[in-house]
């Protein structure tokens, strides 16, 4: 209780009333490679960029959003910042530096955060063939690189494999946030619960560890999923992480696979519909406007 009243306080003394979308891409296959981006990725292979984004999340109430990586490489990163050049409601940038060359990685970093709007670093470590790829001690060193810039690390798990290694990175960097997207992709589709819960409530007893609400409608059975289905993930997160660890984010575009940006807002929204106001104001922006700092 004296958690929540804390988490209400700093909400109304901060003022971040403001809707965010902590989770969403852009990707224009005429400018930028894509490897894991094919054919055979169904309908989200072709070129998606804000103007058609702008109007779906105006009609959710969303008024800034934070897109991430979709590509390990540079030009991804310098494309996403000219959209956030672009349009001011893109309020920050999650992008990408090489974490396996510490001094290139530095260098990058030194460039990168001469823009007002980058916020933190991803690498798409799930289409790694290694699953220890976080482990490696040049990754660590990366990593500090960017705990001592304080930005945010965003760790694309996909569970069971990655998960286990960030417990190891919250204590070999304590100093770094990091965030679990799409809560590590649980096995909403067969219903389980364990051994996902356990692994995430390992990783959430690090208090600079945060998790998002993302991408889990592509986590369960793409033509019948609905809140009912999310909300047993969503409320262990957040009975694991708190309300105060918890962000929202659509996965747009790649929540297309599965459903619209529109079914993503509402069915999230009913999943969470029995919680208190402050704990729905803090998962649909003032978590991410803190822990980004948007």
């Amino acid at each position: 209780m004296a958690e929540m009243r804390e988490l209400e306080g700093a909400i109304e003394e901060e003022h971040l009333a403001r809707r965010i979308d902590a989770h969403q891409h852009f990707w224009n296959l005429d400018l930028v490679e894509y490897p894991w981006l094919g054919p055979d990725s169904g309908p989200i292979y072709r070129t998606y960029e804000p103007p058609e984004l702008e109007s779906q999340i105006r009609a959710a109430g969303i008024e800034a959003t934070v897109v991430i990586q979709a590509a390990d490489s540079y030009a991804d990163t310098e494309y996403m910042l000219a959209q956030a050049d672009a349009y001011p409601w893109i309020a920050g940038v999650v992008g990408w530096v090489p974490l396996l060359d510490p001094a290139e990685a530095e260098r990058a970093l030194d460039r990168f955060t001469q823009h007002p709007k980058f916020r933190g670093v991803r690498h798409l470590i799930h289409d790694e063939a290694d699953p220890h790829w976080l482990a490696q001690e040049q990754v660590v060193e990366g990593l500090k690189l960017l705990a001592e810039r304080d930005l945010v690390f965003d760790v694309v798990a996909v569970y069971p494999n990655h998960l286990e290694h960030v417990p190891t990175l919250a204590e070999r960097v304590p100093d770094l946030r990091m965030v679990i997207d799409h809560l590590a992709k649980p096995p909403i589709k067969e219903g389980v619960i364990e051994p996902w819960a356990e692994l995430m409530s390992t990783a959430a007893s690090y208090p600079n560890v945060y998790a998002k609400v993302s991408g889990l409608n592509t986590a369960a059975d793409p033509e019948t999923w609905s809140a009912k289905d999310l909300a047993p993930y969503i409320e262990r997160a957040r009975e694991l992480f708190g309300p105060e660890r918890l962000m929202f984010g659509s996965d747009w575009p790649v929540c297309e696979l599965a459903g619209t940006y529109a079914q993503v807002w509402e069915e999230t929204n009913r999943a969470v519909e029995s919680r208190p106001q402050a704990e729905r104001d803090a998962l649909y922006g003032g978590v991410a406007e803190k822990v980004y700092k948007l």
